[in-house]
Order: structure tokens, then C-alpha cells, then sequence
């Protein structure tokens, strides 16, 4: 770790994890004060001062574990799903669980992750050979490397990586293949994506047999039982969530290629065969992305409903709903930001759908699908306690059966500790803004009267990635000290159809900044948080929207930019091929509006800062590359300025590892108690 102008003087301390807290079963008596109730043996102090249940260190151990990498994959009784380690520097790792005990790991030494665009995705895939086995097939980072473990457990080196990443996965047993997305570094310039063969009993030297290519991007490659290949393509200057077309091609011909969909302004992702030959996929045709199914002439949208079905496809992971046979499909959408899990049932030629609830689960859940055939896995992330991967059984279209596979341990907070979102919407410079206040919460204090909290904005990455209502220790973290969190879902968030992502387009840096300062205005107009004493904290792109708060707007007191862009232009001319052209739809075309860059650069506008900053960076950062925090930092302190910033070895774009994790919350937290002036319990 390097660590440069640490101003403060932060003392990082690491506490021991969960302290002795008992849940509360009867009060003495009530007051209300501040919209709360105070329990008359509570403490007093100010907020952010208040003992938490949670330490730096108990957070980085909960860092990991399903929510980071939700989906499974269940052949016969057995579920695959992956998992994080924290304390092994994050590594990723396969686990079988057979339906009783504890999961196995199944690549012990390996790192489960693919790099394909930078942010990898579709690392791994399983599938049933009848008669023979299982066949597994993974990438290992950071070789790059292919492996297969065959049925019987024999484990070899399946295409060597290097120069050639692999990912978007899919076991084609019936033909003796593996169908994946390849991205080509060999050459000059660019790297060039492709869709591959690989034949699962050679050693793939050759990087496999091209199936595709000629597009820009490519993502999700699946084969039919008949032998049909299904994919997304798209082009410069479209991301996924933009523009792609949705493909099908003979195996034995792949050049015979036939549109299925693109409407220019449509994203389709998600391709998944039924067994009769039809495929289902998602689009965004209609505003939403919903479920569509092309049966080898037309596609017909089959659940038209105000919802999203998916979130943007950063990753090209498996589809996230479940193709149960013909005539049934599991799926989940998200019902204004909240969480829904329904059966899509074919009755009389006519698609219907019946929602589903799971035993035991109240509303309010985020729930991810994935699988096919009459098992499901689903992600389920609750608002008051750890995500669980559950199996889920189906039979003549009503679940049957409800199985926990894998709980994330851990911390379970008492009841009185959890903060739980509350969905607020205001009124936007561009449009409603949806956005997920929590509160302080800790039965064991209460502030001075007149006291209001400070508050924190959260700003997602992306810019189209989703603040779900989900259980998070790091938001415990801050609110069990007396430090609210309002996580912001600005314009351009995904899970509130294209016309609210379309909000961001040309506007980056002017709707996010306006959509995250109006969250405090608005806080503090309902008497919820004290605006003298709101920061912002963001990573990647949500680190831009932090630092541009802080320079063209007056209402942050202090900002955190974990990896955040400062140099807008910098990220067209010092990027990875995924995001080169990015910004020409959120800002503008490069190099014709570079005005408009340097214009909503905040490195440039440095003059509108007048807050103390905490910088964090991954020093392997791929994304943003780290000299864009060096010079931040290098411009606030010759500003006069106090400014931190600490550069982690070994990271990329996002702190996986537990110590990196500890020394970035801890510093956080001393860092805010110098600017808010309240002393942390630690």
C-alpha cells in the first residue's frame, strides 16, 4: 500500500469484529424525539460517535460471499454457484453442494474470474453429459488460463491463456464443446472479440475455431439441442445497454446467419433455447426490458409490463431468468426498485404471468434467477439480513420445493440494529429521483436534542448500475455509528426502464450531480439529516459524480472517490477498448466535443472546491488508470486544501482484499469525524 499527504494523521486501528450486543425484547418507557423512539436507557451522544456492533475488520470479512457474484447453476441434485474470500485477497471459488452438508470447493488454488472487457463475467459453466458426468469449465485469473475438470474429477488445462481471455461460457455436451466469447490481444491496437469453438477433449492451442466475428463486441454464445447458435453483437459507440442485435446461426454454417432482433434503439440481451427450439431473450422495445420469445419467424414480446426484468449487462453472466420447459418460465423483475419473483405460464396460445412468493420471505427482497429445466437457483438478498442462494423446484408450473444452498455467514445484527431502506422519490432538475434513505439506528444511544445526523450520499458506479434495497454491512457500518446513508439511484440508474437511463445521455456530470445534491436538500426539508454536514463518497463512475459534487456544487462538506474519474478526457484516450467510446453518448463525440470534457472535467475546475477530499485507488487499476489520483490529489493540495490519499498495491478497480477493506473504512471514519467533529468509538 502506498500512501501519499496523509493530512489528518488517521491512527488505523482494527477492532476484532461482532461486540456483545443482545437484541432487546421489552422497553421501560418511549419518547419521541426526531421522528424516532429513544428507549430511556440509552446513551447520549453525538451521532458518529455511537459503539458499533461492526469493526473494519468484521466488514471486510462480510465483503465476499454471494451478493458479488450471484448465480448457480443446479445439475441433477447438485448446485454450482461461486463465492469470494476476502481474507484468501478475494479469490473467487467454485462450490458444489450435493443437497446435504457443507459446499466443496471444486478449483482449490485457482481464482475463478474471466477478464473479458476488463470486467469479466461468464467465467465458469456446468453441464450434464448423460451417462458420462459433469463437465466443469472455468477461467483462472490472472493467467487467462481454460480448465476442465472432466466427470471423475480429472482436472487438466482445457486452451492456455496469456494474450487470449476467455469468457461467456457455455458447454455444448452434445457436440463435445465449449462456445465462448474470446478477446484477442495478440496484435497491435485493439483487442479483437470473437465467438469460438473449443473442443473439449484438445488442447485448444490455436485459440479454438471462429464461429463470429466482425462485430465490435460480443456476448452470451448458446447452442441449441438442434445445433443453433445463439448470441448478442454490437458496435462502436453503443454499450449493451444502447443498441445490440440478437443473432442465431447454424453451428455447421455459421456464416448463415439471421437477425432475430434490433430495433436501433433496442437493447436485446439474455439469449436462453427452450427445449423445443424457441428462444427466449429480453428487450428493451417496449421501455422495459422484458421477456420475448422468437420461435424461428417473428418475435413477440410475451410479459409487457412497466419492469425491468434485468439490470445493464456489464457482465455477460447467464441469463437471469429460468427456461423451466415450453411452456414455463421463472423470472424476477424489479417493481420500483423492490425485488418480484413470477412463473410465466403459456395457456390457450397466450403468455400469463402469476407471482410467486417464497415461504418464509416478507416483500422487499432482490432476487436473482438462473438455470434451466425444473430447478432453479435464485439469488435472494433481504433488507434486514444476509443474501441466501436457494433451489428452487418446479412441477406442472407451482414450486415445490424451497432449498437453502448457501446462506452467507457472518453478522446477523439484532433487530434494533438494522437500518433498513426506506424508497424516497423528489422532484429532479430532470425528472423524479428514486433514491434509498437509512437512517442511524442503535438501540443503545440516542443524540443530544436538536441533533440531526450527518449524511452520507452514495453514488453507484456504472453510471448504470442500481442501488438495490439489500442488507449491507457497509451501510451498517455508518448507520450504527449515527451516520445516515442516502444511496442515490440518479438518472441513468438501471432498473427504471431506458427512459430514465436515457436521462443521463449527454448529461453526465450535470442530471447525476443535480439528482445527488437535491438528495440532501431533500433530507434536510423532511428534518432527516443536517445538510451543514453531508459528504459524498462514490467509486469508478460514481467517483466522478462524487468529485464533480464537490466542484460545481457548494453542498458537500467533505467527498471520498474511491477510484474516481477526475480527467474526463483521459478516460477516451487512456481506456480499455469496453469503454473507449463510452462517453459519446454520455458526454459527447471525442474528439469534436472535447470543450464540453474539459468543461466537466473537475480536475479543471478546482476553484469550485472548498471541502476536504479522501482519495482511494487500486494502484493496478485497468479502468481508471491511478495517475488520475495522483494528479487529483497533487491539484487539491497545491490548493492548500486537506486532502488523502492512500494508493493500495495489489488492487484493481474495486478493494477486494480484507486488509485494503479495513484501512479504507477506518479511514473514512477518522477521516469524516475530523470534518464533522465528532470522535469515532474506535
Amino acid at each position: 500500500m502506498e500512501s501519499l499527504d496523509i493530512v489528518f494523521g488517521i491512527q488505523l486501528t482494527s477492532g476484532n469484529g461482532l461486540s456483545a450486543h443482545a437484541d432487546r425484547l421489552t422497553t421501560v418507557g418511549a419518547s419521541e424525539r426526531s421522528g424516532r423512539v429513544v428507549l430511556c436507557d440509552m446513551k447520549i451522544a453525538p451521532y458518529g460517535s455511537w459503539v458499533s456492533p461492526i469493526s473494519a475488520a468484521a466488514l471486510a470479512a462480510e465483503s465476499g460471499g454471494l451478493g458479488h457474484y450471484g448465480y448457480g447453476i443446479a445439475v441433477g441434485e447438485a448446485v454450482y454457484f461461486t463465492r469470494s474470500d476476502p481474507a484468501d485477497g478475494g479469490r473467487v471459488t467454485l462450490q458444489r453442494w450435493d443437497g446435504t452438508g457443507e459446499p466443496l470447493e471444486m478449483t482449490p488454488g485457482h481464482y475463478v474470474r474471466s477478464a473479458i472487457n476488463e470486467y469479466g463475467g461468464g467465467a465458469w459453466a456446468v453441464a450434464e453429459d448423460p451417462g458420462a458426468g459433469v463437465w466443469i469449465v472455468y477461467s483462472d485469473w490472472p493467467s487467462y488460463d481454460l480448465h476442465v475438470i472432466e466427470p471423475g474429477g480429472v482436472s487438466r488445462l482445457l486452451a492456455p491463456g496469456g494474450l487470449l481471455r476467455y469468457g461467456s461460457l457455455s458447454i455444448d455436451v452434445a457436440r463435445h464443446q465449449v462456445v465462448a466469447v474470446r478477446e484477442d490481444h495478440r496484435g497491435e491496437g485493439e483487442a479483437v472479440n470473437t465467438v469460438v469453438a473449443l473442443c473439449l477433449d484438445g488442447d485448444n492451442t490455436d485459440g479454438g475455431r471462429v464461429l463470429q466475428a466482425g462485430a465490435d463486441f460480443y456476448a452470451n454464445p448458446v447452442v441449441s439441442r438442434d445445433g443453433r447458435l445463439a448470441w448478442v453483437e454490437w458496435d462502436f459507440p453503443n454499450m449493451p445497454w444502447d443498441s445490440t442485435r440478437m443473432m442465431v446461426a447454424p453451428l455447421d454454417e455459421p456464416s448463415q446467419s439471421v437477425l432475430v432482433s434490433s430495433g436501433g434503439d433496442e437493447s436485446v440481451c439474455c439469449p436462453d433455447w427452450s427445449p423445443d427450439g424457441g428462444l427466449f431473450y429480453l428487450s428493451d422495445i417496449n421501455g422495459f426490458w422484458n421477456l420475448t420469445h422468437w420461435g424461428g419467424h417473428w418475435a413477440e414480446v410475451i410479459c409487457d409490463m412497466p419492469f425491468d426484468f434485468c439490470l445493464p449487462r456489464w457482465q455477460p453472466n447467464p441469463a437471469p431468468f429460468s427456461v423451466i420447459d415450453d411452456r414455463h418460465v421463472a423470472c424476477a423483475w424489479l417493481d420500483d426498485g423492490w425485488g418480484r419473483l413470477g412463473l410465466l405460464t403459456l395457456e390457450d396460445d397466450a403468455w400469463r404471468m402469476t407471482p410467486v412468493v417464497l415461504p418464509g420471505q416478507p416483500g422487499g427482497l432482490t432476487i436473482d434467477i438462473s438455470g434451466d429445466g425444473s430447478t432453479t437457483c435464485a439469488l435472494v438478498q433481504h433488507d434486514d439480513r444476509p443474501a441466501e442462494l436457494l433451489r428452487l423446484r418446479w412441477a406442472d408450473g407451482q414450486l415445490t420445493e424451497t432449498s437453502i444452498v448457501f446462506a452467507d455467514g457472518g453478522i446477523t445484527l439484532p433487530v434494533g440494529f438494522v437500518s433498513r431502506p426506506q424508497a424516497i422519490t423528489y422532484d429532479g432538475d430532470f425528472g423524479p429521483v428514486h433514491a434509498w434513505w437509512y437512517p442511524p439506528a442503535n438501540p443503545d444511544f440516542c443524540a443530544p436534542d436538536g441533533e440531526l445526523p450527518p449524511v452520507q450520499v452514495w453514488t453507484h458506479g456504472g453510471p448504470t448500475a442500481f442501488a438495490a434495497p439489500v442488507y449491507d454491512l457497509a451501510v451498517q457500518f455508518w448507520t450504527t455509528r449515527g451516520i445516515g446513508i442516502v444511496d442515490v439511484n440518479y438518472c441513468g440508474s438501471g432498473g427504471y426502464g431506458r427512459a430514465y437511463r436515457d436521462r443521463l445521455k449527454g448529461n453526465w456530470g450535470i442530471a447525476d450531480v443535480s439528482d445527488c445534491a437535491s438528495a440532501v436538500a431533500t433530507l434536510a426539508s423532511r428534518g432527516l439529516a443536517d445538510a451543514t454536514r453531508a459528504s459524498i463518497r462514490g467509486g469508478s463512475a460514481g467517483g466522478y459524480t462524487t468529485l464533480a459534487c464537490l466542484v460545481f456544487t457548494d453542498v458537500f462538506a467533505a467527498g471520498i472517490s474511491l477510484y474516481g474519474i477526475g480527467d474526463l478526457e483521459t478516460m477516451v484516450t487512456d481506456t480499455h477498448k469496453y469503454e473507449s467510446r463510452y462517453l459519446d453518448t454520455l458526454v459527447a463525440p471525442y474528439p469534436k466535443g472535447r470543450q464540453i470534457y474539459l468543461a466537466r472535467s473537475p480536475i479543471h475546475h478546482l476553484e469550485g472546491l472548498n471541502c476536504p477530499m479522501l482519495i482511494m485507488q487500486g494502484a493496478d487499476d485497468k479502468v481508471v488508470p491511478p495517475s488520475q489520483a495522483r494528479e487529483m490529489a497533487n491539484a487539491v493540495k497545491s490548493k492548500g486544501l486537506p486532502v488523502e490519499l492512500i494508493v493500495f498495491d495489489g488492487e484493481g478497480h474495486g478493494f477486494r482484499k480484507a486488509e485494503s477493506i479495513i484501512t479504507a473504512e477506518q479511514a473514512a471514519l477518522a477521516f469524516l469525524g475530523r470534518v464533522h467533529c465528532f470522535t469515532p468509538a474506535e
